[in-house]
Order: structure tokens, then C-alpha cells, then sequence
């Protein structure tokens, strides 16, 4: 039987938790009395996990931050940010971040550096609800005569990242121009069968389905042949921001808006593929009590402007700011509680509203902690459409390609956070899919409120 994502995290939060100081359980002390942080900060979680076809994984997530002299914390002067893991069936992680507005005069400077080998990636097709998907195909029970492989909706993806942003004050200081580069490489492919089978009994060996989902889109031309195994793209941008927030990593009132261009010249992609595309965010923080509850929201728009998208461009959100391009629609950094990548076409538009509730604040082994729980509910769908060729549809593939109408997927749940220092945050989120065919359930460990 599958055993699927037995997560094991961060036994240091016990520690954390016994070394809380008796003079410091007053829960009502206000967010100013904090210890001012000075100098450097390194601040580390272990990852582990395991499942039954990617291996174990190890790894660990650390942030440095450089705070001077202090004067003004909760703001660093330099952050790097660093993910390094990987897998016994050798999927990898290996991210570095760096944002300062201090590097420069007057400019904030944001660049990273990512390359990820994931063995299997989401992969359930375009146009959501306009494509298909049963977690009956998944699931490796005895029992179950719809099973063709816990792999089925998967592909293999290697990403390299290589990204600039620059940001500047325009006309007054809560408005910023933006600009930027960020260089992508992918290679795509079907699952390694055998990579993913070695060591397994028979029992519990992967079937061989021709690629899964992925391998048929392929051999039913759903994907251009001169796509399917991925290619490279440059993507410059520029645009302003509005920013107003009182706190960059969990802000109880201002606003945050960006508006931002981008275009892919076809001389710097591969197979000349070129396009543009725009991307309007807004995101917006009240306080309901002072220090302690907040209600926040955020909603967004992604559309094509010109060209033509080639299909592993499709699942990014390009974002602005110090902020990291996320696959989606769906997972840990959109959608909660929704599959990954299970929300993908040219235009989209998704939202999220949150309650944050700050419970706890205290003073561990000398570091400034709040613990935080949050309600929240996240929407979103396709507003224009991948094309298919409708000729490519026949009786072989029809059940792939349902006769529905997309509209609004969404999911709720909860979570729990743990701050250090205001600026590294510990998150534990749990989402509830609404629809059965956006999944189930998912839960999540990993770093930052989700804007």
C-alpha cells in the first residue's frame, strides 16, 4: 500500500516550547516591548519527509538576516534566504534568495538563483474543469478496478531559475517602480518508471501506463512536439507598485497593489516562442483588534497580451516585489487544500480572505517568537482558455475532456504560524478542497504567510 508524504518536521519547536521563560507567558504584551534585534540572525528548519515513489527526503530551509544596529527592526538591511534537499530517488531542491534595500542606494534589490529536479510534478491538463480527473486512478487499493498507476497525473520537471528585480521610489515613498529579468529553463518529460521502481517489491512497483496523463496529451498531439520536452525562456518586466504596509512579513493594515508588464521576446526563447502578459494584484490588511486580529485579503487577475504561451510557461504566477514566481493554480501558495497545478490556462484569476489572529507572543532563548492561527478560504478559475484542437479529441481520449463548464473552484481550512523575529515564519496549513475533482485535502510546511 501507499504510503504518502509521512511528514516529520521541526522536532526544534519542542525544544522552542520548553524553554519558554515564566516572565514572558503574558500574552497581552504589546508588540513594542519586543527585544530590538541587532547584528545577524540564522534561523533553520529540517525538512523530512517520506513517500513510497519519490524516496525520503532531507533537507533543510535557513534564513540569515542582517539587521545592523538595530534602528530599524523589524526591517533588515540584507536577507538570504536558502532551501537546500533531496531524495533518495534523487529529486532536488536547491534555492538561494537575496533581497536588500540597502545594497544600493535608493534601489531594493531582489535576485535568485533555483534549480529543482522534481521526479513528479502535477499534471491534470488544461482549462480545469474542462479537463478531467478521478483520484480513483490514484489509489492502489486492492478493491479499486479503476487504478492504473499512483503516478497517472504526474510528469517529470527540471527547472533552472536564474532571476534580477530592481525596485525604486517613484514620485512619492509608497510608490515604486519595478524592474526586472528572470531566465527560465525546463525540461520536461514522462516519469521515470524504472527510477521510481528500483528497490520496490512487485507489489508495490509503479504499472507502466504509456506516461501517464502527460505521455497521452503527448501521443494524442494535445502538446506541439516541439514543446513537449520543454525549452527556455527570458522574461523581462516592468511596472509600479503601491505599497502601504506596516510590516512586510504579516501587515495588520495597509495595502499592497501591483500592476506589471511582461514580455517574452521570441529571439530570446526557444523555438521562438514569444509573448506578453500582464498581472494585476491587489491585497489589502485591517485590524479588527490592535496587535492581535487582522482580516485580509487578496485577489488577482494573469492575462495574455500577445503570442504564443508554450504549455510549461502556463502553470507560473509572475509576481513583483520580493516575491517568488509560484506554480498554480492550486497547492501550498494559491489555492490550499486544491491539487497543484490543477488550475491551468492562458488567463486566470484566483483570490484568497483570511482572519489572523496573533494568540501568543513571548520571549524564547532570546528571540522574539509570536504564535498566530488563521481561517481562511481560496478561490479561483480560468478566464481564457489553452486551446485544443478540437479534431485531436476523439473516442479514444473523449473521457479526458469532459463536456463542462469552467467556473469557480475554491477551498478552505485553517493553519498555524510561528514567527521569529517578525520575518521568518513557520507555516502549518491544512486546506479542504469543495469539489471532489480538485482533490481532497492538503497539508502544508513550509515557510511565510501566504501574501
Amino acid at each position: 500500500m501507499k504510503k504518502k508524504l509521512l511528514l516529520i518536521l521541526i522536532p526544534l519547536f519542542i525544544t522552542f516550547l520548553f524553554n519558554i521563560k515564566a516572565q514572558n507567558n503574558d500574552s497581552t504584551r504589546n508588540i513594542k516591548k519586543e527585544r530590538i534585534k541587532k547584528g545577524l540572525s540564522f534561523n533553520a528548519v529540517p525538512a523530512i519527509a517520506y513517500d513510497s515513489d519519490i524516496g525520503l527526503k532531507l533537507g533543510v530551509v535557513a534564513n540569515l538576516y542582517d539587521y545592523g544596529n538595530g534602528t530599524i527592526y523589524p526591517i533588515y538591511r540584507h536577507s538570504l534566504f536558502f532551501e537546500l534537499s533531496t531524495t533518495t530517488k534523487r529529486s532536488n531542491v536547491l534555492q538561494f534568495i537575496y533581497d536588500s534595500k540597502y545594497l544600493f542606494p535608493g534601489i531594493r534589490v531582489t535576485s535568485e538563483a533555483t534549480y529543482t529536479i522534481e521526479r513528479a510534478i502535477d499534471f491534470y491538463g488544461f482549462n480545469g474543469y474542462e479537463s478531467f480527473y478521478n483520484a480513483s486512478f490514484t489509489d492502489d487499493a486492492a478493491d479499486n478496478t479503476e487504478y492504473r498507476s499512483r503516478q497517472y497525473f504526474k510528469q517529470e520537471r527540471k527547472l533552472l531559475r536564474l532571476r534580477a528585480d530592481f525596485q525604486g521610489r517613484f514620485l512619492n515613498d509608497n510608490t515604486r517602480w519595478l524592474t526586472g529579468v528572470t531566465f527560465y529553463n525546463i525540461i520536461t518529460d514522462t516519469i521515470d518508471i524504472d527510477r521510481l521502481n528500483k528497490g520496490k517489491s512487485d507489489e508495490d512497483k509503479l504499472p507502466y501506463v504509456g506516461g501517464g496523463l502527460y505521455g497521452k496529451y503527448m501521443q494524442w498531439g494535445i502538446i506541439p512536439n516541439d514543446q513537449k520536452y520543454g525549452g527556455s525562456t527570458t522574461l523581462l518586466k516592468g511596472g509600479l507598485i503601491y505599497d502601504t504596509r506596516d510590516n512586510e512579513p504579516n501587515p495588520m493594515h495597509g495595502m499592497w497593489s501591483e500592476v506589471l508588464f511582461f514580455a517574452a521576446p521570441g529571439f530570446m526563447c526557444s523555438n521562438n516562442y514569444g509573448f506578453g502578459k500582464f498581472s494585476v494584484i491587489h491585497r489589502q490588511y485591517f485590524t479588527l483588534v490592535s496587535d492581535r486580529l487582522s482580516f485580509v485579503y487578496r485577489l488577482a487577475y494573469q492575462g495574455k497580451l500577445w503570442g504564443t504561451i508554450p504549455y510549461y510557461m502556463l502553470p507560473f504566477i509572475f509576481q513583483g516585489g520580493n516575491s517568488i514566481d509560484r506554480d498554480g493554480l492550486g497547492g501550498a501558495k494559491t489555492m490550499r487544500g486544491i491539487l497543484r497545478n490543477r488550475i491551468v490556462g492562458e488567463d486566470y484569476a484566483f483570490g484568497n480572505i483570511e482572519l489572523r489572529w496573533k494568540f501568543f507572543r513571548a520571549l524564547i532563548m532570546k528571540q522574539n517568537f509570536y504564535f498566530a492561527l488563521n481561517a481562511f478560504t481560496d478561490f479561483g478559475m480560468v478566464t481564457r482558455k489553452y486551446p485544443i484542437d478540437e479534431a485531436k479529441i476523439n473516442d479514444e481520449n473523449r473521457e479526458m475532456f469532459p463536456d463542462k463548464e469552467e467556473k469557480p473552484h475554491q477551498s478552505y481550512g485553517s493553519g498555524l504560524y510561528i514567527a521569529i523575529n517578525q520575518n521568518f515564519v513557520m507555516a502549518f496549513s491544512y486546506g479542504i478542497a469543495a469539489d471532489k475533482h480538485d482533490g481532497n485535502t492538503g497539508l502544508y510546511i513550509n515557510l511565510n504567510w501566504l501574501f
